[in-house]
This record gives C-alpha cells, structure tokens and sequence, in this order.
C-alpha cells in the first residue's frame, strides 16, 4: 500500500467502509445486481426492498452505491431522475416514525448500580475473581456511560493510555477520532467526581482491579479471570447492557440499546434544569437537531406544568374580590 493509499484509506472511517461494503455485498450478491449499476436496476432494487427496509436503510445504500461508482472513475447512477423519484415515492408511502432508544432514567441507573456493588461483594465472598471483574467494569461502563453521554461504541474504543483522572475533580478522555469529529482533531470530554454513582471512582477501581495500564478501556473476562487483550466489540454492547438490566429486574430491559444512556442522560439534564446550549456543549452535540432527537421532556405530556397553572388559575380566582349585587 502507497502513501497515498494509506491517506485515502485513513480518511474513511472503519465503520463506514464498513457499511459501505456491506451495502454492496447486499446489491451484488443478494439481490443479484451489476456494477457498474444503471439507474433503472438501482430504482428497481429500492422498489424491491421498499417493504422490506427502512428510508434509513435505503438512503444508505444508495450513499454506497454513489461512493463505488465515483471511487471506481463511473458516473454515479443514484443522481438519475428515475432513482430520484423512486425514492420519493418510497418516502411517501413508507414513512415512518423513527424508533428511538429508551432512555436509561437516573432511578433505574441507581438501581442497576447498586446490584452490581451487591455482586461485587459476593462474587468476593467466594473467591470468584471472573465474577468481579466482570462486575466491576460493568459498573464502570454504565456510570460512565449514563454521566458523559457516551454512545456504547464510544466507550469500547476509549483506551487507558487517553484517560486523565484529577483526583477529586474528574477524568478526563480523549478520543483522536469520533463521530462528531468531521476534521480528525481529536475530542476531549470530561467526567465529574459525584459523591454518589461517581464514574470516576468507579472507572479506577475497575482498571485498578484489571491491572490496565494501556489499551482498550473495556475489555471482555473469561470465566476464570483471564482479562482479554482485546477491547469489547461494538455489537456486544446491547446485550451487555440488556443483560446488566435484566439482572437487576429493570422491567422491558430488551427494549434498551447502545443509546439508552446517552437519552438517559440528556432527559436527566433537561428535567434538571440544563439549557439546550449547556447540553449541546458538554456532550458534543454539533447541531440542534442531533440534541432534539434524544431528549425525552421530564413532562412529555405536560401534565405537571398545566396543573399547576390550573391549580395556580384556581387560587387567583379565589383571592379575587368578588363584587356585590
């Protein structure tokens, strides 16, 4: 590989190539499509999958589609009228609503928290050190998780070697790539020492107990102890996290995912009086929209605020003088 293949390579990032050849395996090879494409086999390849797949979905794949035919010198066939409008049609007649994560609330964080540090303790008890370290840095990746907002991909590329921790204070980790970072100029986030569900208490512990001094942060144990060399793989995190759930009898943990900390915190913030602009900052929020998608309202049917305003109506009338006929 040249220099210049290395660039070009470094430029894309790993789960978008990734994406990206997947979405051409599956309209080569599965759907048995040509490349080079013409736009009527692409319009006729949305059609085919239009009940199938989401927008998302698609929209992906036509984002694949147009990357192979420019990287390989072709007129991209997705810009045609006929692909155009196909999509459009597909958008009018399949639109629906966009599932969301459910949000992790603080309660249910606590409650999650506190059984892991009862299991600490047992797995202690006897002798089991798999259990604990297990135990342990679950411990950790929720509380860190659920404090900075973190998506789970984030926490299983956050190496040891980027975080910084300022007894009393805080951590600080540092990520030369993400997902907000378009420039590849690295992103800093910090996490506060709490007097209670501290993340960075338990961050320590947990890379204490495990003997981290470099790699990945969170890492996968064997039922003997044994701490892998190998960080958590992305596709681990949900059932990880279902599975933290279900044990401390959170009730529906199979409807969490990968993003239910980062809802649960943004509702957190917002039910506690943090500004859009406040929270935008701290958990890295480029735009508006991107904040939006993921706060749930502490009041979603604003029950609570007309009450009062009603109960508030109530007593105003009842102060008032009343006049005499």
């Amino acid at each position: 590989m040249t220099k210049l293949d290395q660039y070009l390579e470094a430029a894309v990032r790993d789960n978008t190539r990734q994406s990206y050849a997947s979405a051409i395996r599956h309209f080569e090879i599965d759907w048995g499509g040509f490349l080079p494409a013409t736009a009527d086999s692409i319009a006729r390849y949305l059609a085919h999958h239009a009940e199938t797949h989401s927008v998302n979905t698609l929209q992906q794949r036509l984002a694949a589609l147009a990357q192979w035919h420019i990287e390989q010198g072709f007129p991209d066939p997705t810009k045609a009228p006929v692909v155009r409008k196909t999509f459009r049609g597909i958008r009018a007649l399949h639109l629906s609503q966009e599932k969301q994560a459910k949000p992790l609330l603080f309660d249910q964080i606590e409650q999650v928290a506190q059984r892991l540090n009862n299991a600490v303790l047992d797995a202690r008890r006897r002798c089991n050190r798999g259990d604990e370290l297990r135990h342990l840095r679950d411990r950790s990746f929720l509380l860190l998780g659920f404090w900075r907002g973190f998506r789970g991909d984030e926490l299983t590329r956050l190496l040891v070697e980027h975080v910084e921790v300022v007894p009393g204070q805080g951590m600080i980790c540092y990520f030369p790539i993400s997902k907000g970072d378009r420039q590849n100029e690295g992103s800093t986030f910090r996490a506060p020492a709490l007097s209670r569900l501290c993340p960075v208490d338990a961050f320590v512990t947990w890379i204490t107990a495990a003997q981290l001094t470099q790699g990945p942060a969170y890492r996968g144990i064997d039922r003997w102890g044994h701490v892998s060399d190998r960080g958590l793989h992305s596709d681990s995190v949900i059932p990880l996290l279902r599975a933290m759930l279900g044990e401390a009898a959170i009730p529906d943990a199979d409807c969490y995912s990968a993003h239910s900390l980062r809802r649960g915190f943004a509702s957190w913030a917002t039910s506690n009086g943090w500004d859009l602009k406040t929270l935008m900052e701290y958990v890295g929020w480029k735009n508006v929209q991107s904040a939006i998608r993921y706060i749930d309202a502490g009041d979603p049917f604003a029950r609570h605020r007309i009450e009062s305003q009603i109960q508030s109506t109530l007593v105003d009338d009842a102060a008032r003088p009343r006049k005499l006929r």
